[in-house]
């Protein structure tokens, strides 16, 4: 008993003189601390204030590539655009390479040859994916690449994707359309623009007003064609006003 009193109260005092040291020195703060809080504020004050989303917008030209494009992946584009313009190795590298990629590598290669503009490699890129065993139709792939021929202005090989599109039973949205009848206005093809004008109007949705818009505008020239378009306008949306400028400035005949 006299043993055991004794080591209780041996740990009361060494118990008490911990807690007064505790009590009278400070923690001492290193700059590395510091630094790893003030930058867990910084992280939280960024999230808060939502600056560490990313708006989508290029950083650089090959920004997709460091994000989502894999090593395999650029090296069938730079393999690509090398072999461009000659088709048997052109064909053989597609062979070789393309028909290697996995699913999302090789929309990956689409999609990047695409906003580089490469429109003709694009093309044979997304018929390469229209064979493959896991394709099944998808508007948004046709809508980008229909998208980036008219963007390219090769509106000559735009209406190869489209027809396919329409046979797969797709449908494309207000801003394939518009794209679509602003690049044919843009290269002086009003008939081929009233095309795609009548498609639109055949769509299970509803026309958009901008596509009207840009109609009416490119076919200034064309008194008859925009008359008919506008009548469809007014009908359509009635409390929009079409601005109509005096025929003499447009050369207009009635």
């Amino acid at each position: 008993m006299a043993t055991r009193a004794f080591w209780r109260s041996k740990f009361a005092f060494f118990s008490s003189i911990l807690l007064q040291n505790l009590k009278t020195t400070p923690i001492k703060s290193t700059p590395m601390l510091l630094k790893s809080t003030e930058l867990e504020l910084e992280s939280w004050r960024s999230i808060r204030g939502l600056r560490l989303y990313h708006d989508g917008s290029p950083r650089g030209p090959l920004w997709r590539g460091k994000k989502l494009i894999g090593k395999e992946a650029l090296f069938v584009i730079s393999g690509l655009k090398r072999f461009e313009d000659d088709e048997e190795k052109l064909e053989k590298f597609v062979n070789a390479r393309v028909l290697r990629l996995l699913k999302m590598d090789m929309i990956a290669v689409l999609t990047e040859l695409e906003r580089q503009e490469e429109v003709a490699l694009a093309i044979k890129v997304f018929n390469v994916i229209r064979k493959q065993d896991w394709y099944k139709p998808n508007v948004y792939l046709y809508k980008d690449l229909i998208i980036a021929l008219a963007r390219s202005k090769k509106m000559e090989d735009v209406m190869l994707p489209w027809d396919s599109m329409k046979k797969e039973d797709l449908f494309p949205d207000s801003q394939t359309y518009t794209k679509v009848i602003r690049g044919f206005l843009n290269s002086g093809c009003p008939a081929d623009a009233m095309n795609i004008y009548e498609d639109m109007n055949q769509s299970p949705d509803p026309p958009d007003e901008l596509a009207f818009r840009i109609l009416l505008k490119g076919l200034l020239p064309h008194p008859l064609l925009r008359n008919r378009v506008k009548q469809d306008f007014e009908e359509l949306f009635p409390e929009q006003h079409v601005y109509d400028p005096p025929e003499e400035i447009f050369g207009m005949r009635g």
